[in-house]
């Protein structure tokens, strides 16, 4: 649960922090994000 609610505040961060962003910048947010997660996922324990 830790891990989701890390990756939804850098949902959020982006989203609004970047309201005019290309599609192109949402997918590559949207990778970093992803692979973010599943280091985190190593890390901490749910």
């Amino acid at each position: 649960m830790k891990v989701f609610i890390i990756w939804l505040i850098g949902v959020i961060i982006w989203n609004f922090g970047y309201p005019t962003a290309s599609p192109i910048e949402d997918v590559l947010a949207a990778i970093i994000l992803s692979f973010l997660s599943m280091y985190l996922k190593k890390f901490i324990k749910n």
